[in-house]
């Protein structure tokens, strides 16, 4: 059975969560087009949509057909071409309504897991705990069809010890999409030497037809992105708490923020993004990490307080960003927590301007991330910005010298230890997941 067949019958556990449903609205286009192929004008597709409870299904569904509207109205060449023989169909809003129709009509909304019945490709989406994953699947089995393969949206868990624990032979891969789903264009692939070559494969031609740029990880546990990612954080949270010395998190956490935004131009900095990515969640990658590399330092008392606090981070169901590390107003961070008091104090209070004279201005001609993105000549602004800061002698140039050697080394250590196959991959996933202008394995710091 190829890939073409088996998408007549796939099922997506934990479609109505933050990246189930990104996924079931990928899914649900490509299905769609590929439904409406002169050659599948016959065939039955279906998309089973599994999740906890019906008003979760009820948002997704309505979510979905939101999103497939406007991806039709963006698509109206190619539904132009796939109508050519519907003389019913003439103007462009009868053929975007036809395409949304057509989706939507394969949608197989359920909470009971006799709706993965006989499914030959299983996505799961739930979060990234390795018990409840491995429960899900299993039960996913016993419905599914007996050669179906799994494709795992985990992060961080070891795809070898899901595909021993459930016992697949080698039907399981990593399919690690970013958040959001929709947008980014970065997949993971995470395969072991057991895998299915059929399905290693086909995992490379499916990421292809849902528009996304493949990079294939080793399996060891965080991969490559969060592999990164997470120890970025930690190199961070260790320098906040050698720069409070013993005294307020508050000033450190905001001055290692900006630093890690402004100095080394990247979108937010890096509470910001443990924020968008969640406490919570990060404390749970870093739990994985740690269980599968123990005595690697991957573990941090800072978030483990945040978390027990509920300082969780996060996203609202508007998108909007949800208070964590930072507190935030309009989608912009006003104050930073601070642990010992238990509250958040403003950047306005003081606490920006005195930090700021500490750590010094930013180099002559810098400009931020924002304005550099489309530039075609970033290269150039980006090597005079870190010639710059390397002769800088101020406490933020010699904070982000030290950063991006940190961030090097992680990278490159990514690559010895296997986990990456070269240091091309491991800037692929931070400039293309991350939207990093440039990748951790670089001259700047040399």
């Amino acid at each position: 059975m190829d890939l073409s067949e088996r998408l007549q019958n796939v099922a997506v556990l934990g479609a109505a969560g933050k990246m189930g449903s990104g996924i079931s609205l990928l899914l649900a286009r490509d299905l769609a087009m590929t439904k409406l192929a002169p050659e599948n004008k016959d065939k039955v597709y279906r998309l089973a949509l599994l999740d906890l409870n019906e008003a979760s299904l009820d948002g997704l569904m309505n979510y979905l057909r939101a999103q497939l509207l406007k991806m039709a109205e963006k698509s109206v060449v190619q539904l132009r071409g796939l109508f050519a023989d519907r003389k019913d169909l003439v103007e462009n809003g009868d053929m975007i309504q036809e395409f949304v129709s057509v989706a939507m009509s394969q949608l197989r909304p359920a909470t009971e897991m006799e709706a993965v019945g006989g499914a030959t490709i299983v996505f799961e989406a739930v979060f990234e705990k390795e018990p409840l994953k491995i429960e899900l699947l299993n039960k996913a089995k016993k419905f599914a069809d007996a050669d179906a393969w799994y494709l795992t949206n985990t992060s961080s868990i070891p795809i070898g010890g899901l595909d021993t624990k459930l016992e697949l032979d080698g039907r399981i891969v990593g399919y690690h999409f970013y958040n959001p789903p929709a947008v980014q264009k970065l997949l993971e692939l995470i395969t072991t030497d057991s895998t299915n070559p059929e399905l290693k494969k086909a995992g490379e031609e499916l990421a292809k037809r849902l528009g996304k740029k493949v990079f294939a990880a080793n399996d060891i546990a965080g991969f490559i992105g969060n592999g990164h990612f997470m120890r970025d954080g930690l190199h961070a949270i260790a320098e906040a708490d050698r720069l409070r010395d013993g005294g307020d998190w508050a000033p450190a956490l905001y001055k290692m923020n900006r630093v890690s935004q402004e100095w080394l131009v990247r979108p937010m900095g890096i509470f910001q993004l443990i924020d968008y990515v969640g406490v919570d969640v990060t404390q749970m990658i870093l739990g994985v990490m740690d269980t599968y590399l123990p005595g690697k330092g991957l573990h941090s008392d800072l978030i483990d307080a945040l978390v027990a606090k509920k300082i969780l981070g996060g996203q609202n169901h508007d998108g909007s960003q949800k208070d964590g590390i930072l507190k935030y107003e309009r989608g912009k961070p006003v104050a930073v927590y601070e642990l010992d008091k238990g509250e958040y104090v403003p950047f306005a209070s003081g606490l920006a301007e005195a930090a700021d004279e500490e750590l010094g201005p930013l180099p002559d001609g810098y400009r931020p991330w924002k304005a550099l993105l489309m530039d075609r000549g970033k290269k150039d602004v980006l090597d005079a910005h870190f010639a710059a800061v390397k002769a800088g002698e101020n406490q933020g140039a010699k904070l982000a010298m030290d950063y991006l050697q940190a961030s090097r080394q992680i990278g490159e250590t990514l690559v010895s230890d296997g986990v990456a196959l070269n240091a091309d991959d491991v800037n692929g996933v931070l400039t293309n997941g991350f939207f990093h202008l440039y990748g951790p394995i670089n001259d700047y710091a040399a």
